[in-house]
Order: C-alpha cells, then structure tokens, then sequence
C-alpha cells in the first residue's frame, strides 16, 4: 500500500531508457534518438508486422533467442524486454485453477473493501499491486505447500504455485482495489444534495462507468499495447520478482532472491523510524533546522507535512515517499530528465506568484486546494445553490466568487498546458503511429474491412492470422500461440456500458443530458488514444479532471451534478483504460492467455464496484455528521467528497464567471491554446539544428509538473532525482551488467517491503482500524508541529 504524496500519479514510467549518454552515432555525427518512445521513424511501425508478408499462426516460429553482451549499456526497448525480464513461456503452466480463483476472489475482495474504507479516510491510502503480490505469493505458496494432493484434493492443490496464476491474482484483485469514482459521485449526491440513486441505478453505474474505459482501450491494442515501444516499464519491477520466485536457471536466480530478501526485510524493518518513530527521516532539512521560525523557510524548504512547503533541498529516507508507488529505479532517464525540468520551473513558478502576489496569493495558504472567501474562510457552496442543486445567480451576487490558492490556479493552469501540448507533441514526432491507429477509416482501410467483415462476429475464435516480421515484439509473438480475447469483446463491452449509461443518467437524476453524454463518450475516445499512448510511453499519467471539467462547465453552466457525471464517463474511461492496458501488459510480459486475463480483469471490476457501493452505504450511513464537518476526525474524514464537490461547483457552476476571457483566472482557460503551440518552437529547431537533441525533451511532461508540487509532502523530491539519476544513469552506463541483473528485482524488493509494513502500520498505529497511537513526542518526532522543525503555519 502506498500514501498518496501528489495528486498526480507518477504512474511506471513507460520509455526507453536512453539518456543523454547514448553515444550511438548518426551519419551526421550527432546522437541517435531513433530509438527514443517519443521520436520513433517511420520503420518502427514493423514491430507489429505492417511490413511483410503473413503467415498461419502455425507456422511462427517463437524463438527469440537472442546473443547480448551483458556488459552492454542497454539503449533501446527492444534490449530490455530481452534481457531484463524473461522472454520464454511455459505453455503447460495453468492459471485458470482452484488455487487462482480461490485466491484472486479472496484479495479482490479484501482490497475493494479496504479501498473504500481508504477513501474516507484523513489520510490517503492506496492498496499498491505490489502489496497485494506479495500477499498472493504468500498464500499460493502456503496452498501449494500444505493441501495434500491425491484424491480429489488434487483439484484444490494441481501442483507447485506457478507464475501464470501468480500473475493472474494479482490482475484480479488490483482490479478490485480501487475506489471506483463513481462511488464519489453517489457519495457526493447523498451527502450534499440530498439525493440517493436506488441500489439498482447506482450498482449499474459503477459497472458501466468502470467498464467502459475498458471497451475503449481494448480496440486499441493494437496501438497502445502490442508494440515493443509500449513499454509500461513501471511494471518491470514486478515481472523482475516473478522471473525471480519462478526461475529455473538456479544460478542466475539465487543472487537475485538473496538480494530480494535481504532489501525486502531491511527497508521492512527501516521503515519503522520514518513512518512511525522518527518523522524527521521524512525530510532532513538543513536549512529549516538553523531557522526554525521563518514563515518563507518553511515555504521553501519545508516540506514533511502534508500542503507544508516545496521542500527545497530535503533529504528524504523514506521510501515510502521517495518511491509513491512508483519506483525512481524504474523511470527512464530521459522522462526523469524532462520531469527534473518541470520540477525547477515549477520551483521558480510558485515563488513567482506568491512573493509577486498573484491573485492575492498572501490572502491565502501557499498550497490548498478548497475554495475560499476573499477573507481566506472557506467558501460555503451550498450558499450559492437553489432547491434544484443548480447556482442560484441571485445568491451568487450577495455571497460572491470563490478563490482559490494561487498556486492550485498554477496546478489547473499547467494541466490544461500540458494536455494540449500532448496532442501537438505527438501529432508532430508521432505521426506516423497515430495514423496506423486509424488507418482503418480511409477509403482502402473501410473497403478492406467491409470484403474481410464477417457479421457472425461471435464466431470469432480467436485465431489470428499475423504478420511475419523480425521487428515482431517477442514476448508478443509468445502470446500468439493462445486464442486472443477477440476486439469484439471488448467493443460489446463498451457498447452495453453506454446503453446503460444512458438510462441510468436519467435514473439518477444525474441533470446530464444524452447529448452532453455523447459528448463526454467523444472525448474519452480520443483522451485515451493520446494519453494513453503518452502514458504507455513515458509512464506519466495525466490527470485529465480539469480540462475534463472545464469542458463540462461551458457546455452544463450552473450544472455541478451533471459536471461530475460528465467527469464520470469522460476522465474516469481513461483511467479505466490506461489500468486495462497495464494489467494486460503485465498478462503479456508473464505469458497469462488474453482470455484469462480479460476474465479476471471483468470479475474483479465488477466484484470490487458492488463491495464499493456496499461500504460507501455503511459508512456514510453511520458517519454522515463526521463526513460533513470541516475537520473530520482522526479516523474519519470527508475531504475527498468535500474537494470533489468543490471542484464541481467551481467548474460546473463558475466556469464562465471564474474562467472566461475577463474572468479573474482567465488563463486556466487560455492555456490550453498556449500549449498547442508550445511543441512547435521545439519542433521547428530540431529540424534545423538537429544536433541540438531538442528530441530529447517531453513537452507535455515539462508542461504538466510545473503544477507538481501543489499538494502534498514534498520533501522528497531531492531523494527522488538522486535515486533515479543513480540508477537510470550511473549504474545503467557504469556497470551495465549490475543494472540488468539487479536493479529491477531491488526495485522491487524496496516497494514490496515498504508497502507490507505501511499496511501493518496503518492498521497498528496510524489509525486505519479505528484508534491512532502515535509514537512519544521528541526533538525527532515532532508531533505538534512540522516534522522538519519549519514553523508551522496552518
């Protein structure tokens, strides 16, 4: 499990790991970024055979073995999935056992419901993939070892715990481990509106708006996940232990087990002093301890606390911050170094406007994200709303605008800079594989579907004609030999999520039209093939809520219910996607059959949005007066419903009045024509001073974080770069052969046992079960104050 520190999600950072240190040389005498994600020529469309003949799946010989020298420093995808992570398949492995059900049923549904205890929470915890693949691990292995197997028990118990099942659990059960967004909605209506869906609208709900996503992403695969370039190499780090617990070559698994054992139980036991006994760990701040007692120190510097400060120059021995879910062992250098650019722009920024104040900037906290009063109380929404939860513009005038933070304007600002960068950046350095993505709506691409087309498409068995290409990705070409879970499935899956959206939006007195949904289905589809690829490349997974909102307001002005509808179906589809296509990409690298991995993926959805909606109901039918107060209490909170609300208000019922050409923050909005134009400076120089590796950059991802460090603890940023340069530069270029054997599996080692031992501390002290226990005050554990000693300004 891991704490939220950011509302972005630094999700696995999916590149190649080509830095600046490629020393590959072009013809012209410069660095060849060829094989950069981003940047990639038009030949690289082979890794899916464009090119080249067809052949019976029959007749594709698997074999993929190929020479490498280990002390090579690895500069492509293709070097990676080869040599970091395993390529061969055992087809006789099963998952589709007892053992697998048994299990993926049992932590789907503990980490549905623990999910949603979370979400009302003071603190915010997420259940990680690598917490619960430790925990299967655990519990397969203790199956395999202790149910006997003859007579009919050999059907609990077929034999040794294998990796495909292993894989499988864990697709299911992270499925089911998240608080599906939809339950915000419903909770939002209950608690604020007065309003509660019948248990029928609302179970549907969540089905369709946690599937659809699902559908969307699926048709793309081809695009989005097959190819080598799709790296999610986030994900590498628990393939690493896999082919580590399940190896059969004992003389390269050893050294690589001892080291997983030893980093697991020594960061376990670390992890006490930061998250429990020594909070000071958290952020070492030189500069806060010679000041303790300067306001702009602790802007600057602070940083251990949550919405404390930028955290300047801290030193942070906790993983559990340092990593966020997302290990710096894994991050390619060349996403970090675009991410490192935002970070510092994002530094100067935040100074900018608060010491220039900007949009009053001092009349406020430094970092929030509530609404407020000019006079910096908080802003109370349901003062501006008439008896139909509409804005009442009459009340609006007495009780005027809302604010915001300004470096929360700065946040919304970045992100709508970022997202339309997205979408300049990759037209112009991608063209070339947005096109074969749509390749089938030209006039040839329509006639050759219409001569191939078979209307008995349930018919489809699954078996594949393929192309015959050597650039074919190779753990792809091993998944070849298994029936795939046909795109039909996965088109009917998103076709009865939207007929079913489209009833239950009136059912629920969602205020959301049919054609404001459309809508919101129109943008979904094309979010996910520009941020999906984005996020399948680089890693770095937007946060489209926003410009999602924003969208919502001018179309639904004074609407906010129906604006968390449209965000409902718009940004959460994407975020469904982007986790579908991740699981997959999990399911390709450990050869799990698609069909396996499409069933667990729908059986944990679905199991985990009913136990969502479920505990919702409990807890707010037995905490409603906690859940609405401002403060919460340490065990309770409403902040999350209560920021959703906000955010609805604001934009569903203010966006013309907060957002609009004259409006105060009139830039929000205008940064997203800005950001269609901040690639192509780039773009144009690169061209002509090609030398220059301007290539190098992401555009869209130095956009995006200069909004980074509005929330949260961010005293580990320092730790942060430092870990990430350490591995993805010095050990990859110095001792390349200690990197491709080690550094995922450390990676890893690091998450699995910080993430064990935050779970046992959330529930042991930290208040998770109900009574909190912090340790004993002292000079290092600052309990009544910033743990880094800054003067505390809240």
């Amino acid at each position: 499990m891991a704490t939220s520190r950011h509302p972005f999600d630094r999700s696995n950072t999916d590149s190649d790991l080509l830095g600046a240190d490629n020393e590959l040389a072009t013809p012209s005498g410069g660095p060849d970024y060829s094989a950069f994600p981003f940047h990639t020529s038009s030949d690289e469309n082979a890794d899916l055979g464009e090119k080249g003949t067809t052949t019976k799946l029959e007749e594709l010989s698997v074999d993929d073995s190929e020479s490498f020298d280990e002390k090579e420093v690895i500069t492509s995808a293709r070097q990676l999935i080869t040599e970091v992570i395993s390529t061969e398949d055992d087809p006789s492995l099963n998952p589709w056992t007892f053992r697998m059900w048994f299990i993926g049923l049992g932590l789907a549904t503990f980490g549905g419901v623990l999910a949603e205890i979370y979400y009302f929470k003071p603190q915010t915890v997420l259940v990680s993939t690598m917490f619960l693949a430790m925990i299967s691990y655990i519990l397969g292995e203790a199956m395999s070892h202790f149910i006997p197997r003859y007579g009919w028990l050999k059907y609990l118990n077929p034999g040794p715990f294998n990796k495909k099942e292993h894989a499988a659990i864990v697709i299911m059960a992270s499925a089911a481990a998240n608080s599906a967004l939809g339950t915000e909605v419903l909770a939002v209506q209950r608690l604020y509106y007065d309003q509660t869906p019948n248990a029928g609208s609302s179970i549907f709900l969540l089905f369709c708006s946690q599937l659809m996503g699902y559908g969307m992403a699926g048709v793309m695969r081809s695009i989005l996940l097959y190819p080598t370039r799709m790296l999610y190499p986030g994900v590498l780090p628990l393939i690493s232990m896999f082919d580590a617990f399940y190896g059969t070559n004992k003389h390269e698994i050893r050294p690589k087990l001892k080291l997983f054992y030893i980093a697991f139980f020594a960061i376990f036991f670390w992890e006490l002093l930061p998250e429990w006994m020594f909070g000071l760990l958290t952020g070492f701040s030189i500069f806060c301890l010679a000041n303790p007692n300067s306001s702009t120190f602790t802007i600057l510097f602070g940083g251990t606390n949550g919405n404390e400060g930028l955290g300047m120059l801290s030193f942070c021995f906790d993983w559990q911050y340092i990593s966020g879910g997302v290990s710096p062992l894994a991050i390619p250098l060349q996403a970090q170094f675009s991410n490192f650019l935002g970070y510092i722009l994002c530094l100067a920024v935040f100074c900018g406007v608060w010491f220039g104040n900007i949009w009053q900037a001092q009349s406020f906290p430094f970092l929030s994200q509530t609404l407020f009063f000019e006079n910096s109380t908080q802003y109370d929404q349901l003062a501006i709303l008439n008896d139909n939860f509409e804005v009442d513009y009459d009340k609006l005038a007495e009780v005027g605008l809302p604010w915001y933070a300004s470096t929360w304007v700065v946040q919304l600002l970045t992100t709508n800079l970022g997202m339309a960068a997205t979408f300049t950046h990759l037209l112009l350095w991608n063209w070339a594989d947005l096109a074969s993505a749509w390749s089938w709506a030209t006039p040839s691409g329509i006639r050759r579907i219409w001569a191939t087309l078979n209307w008995r498409f349930w018919q489809d068995d699954g078996e594949r004609e393929i192309p015959d290409s050597a650039d074919l990705d190779p753990h792809y070409k091993e998944m070849l030999k298994y029936k795939d879970a046909p795109s039909w499935w996965y088109l009917v899956t998103w076709v009865l999520s939207a007929v079913v959206a489209l009833v239950v939006i009136y059912e629920a007195n969602s205020t959301l039209p049919w054609w404001g949904f459309i809508v919101s289905m129109i943008l979904a589809w094309i979010s996910i093939l520009f941020f999906g690829a984005l996020y399948a490349i680089t890693g770095l997974g937007f946060i489209i809520q926003p410009f999602v909102q924003m969208i919502g307001g001018y179309l639904h002005p004074g609407r906010p219910v129906a604006n968390m509808y449209f965000v409902l179906f718009s940004y959460n589809s994407v975020s469904q996607g982007q986790l579908l296509l991740r699981d997959l990409k999990i399911a390709q690298y450990v050869k799990v059959p698609p069909r396996c991995a499409f069933t667990v993926q729908i059986c944990g959805t679905l199991l985990g949005a009913v136990l969502n909606w479920v505990m919702m109901n409990s807890i707010i039918d037995n905490q409603r007066d906690i859940l609405l107060s401002v403060e919460g209490t340490n065990i309770w909170s409403g902040q999350q419903p209560q920021q959703y609300n906000s955010q609805a208000i604001a934009w569903g019922g203010l966006a013309h009045e907060l957002f609009s050409v004259g409006g105060r923050y009139e830039w929000v909005s205008l940064a997203y024509v800005v950001g269609l134009f901040v690639p192509v400076p780039f773009w144009i120089a690169h061209k002509y001073f090609p030398k220059l590796g301007l290539d190098y950059l992401y555009t869209p991802v130095i956009a995006y974080y200069i909004g980074w460090l509005c929330v949260g603890i961010n005293s580990s940023i320092t730790s942060y770069f430092a870990v990430a340069f350490l591995s993805q530069w010095y050990l990859r270029r110095k001792h390349p052969e200690w990197f491709r054997k080690y550094n995922y599996i450390l990676a890893a080692a690091l998450d699995g046992g910080t993430q064990v031992m935050v779970f046992i501390l959330s529930f042991a002290v930290q208040g998770a079960s109900g009574a909190s226990n912090p340790f004993p005050g002292w000079w290092g554990n600052n309990q009544n104050g910033n743990y880094d000693r800054c003067l505390y300004m809240q």
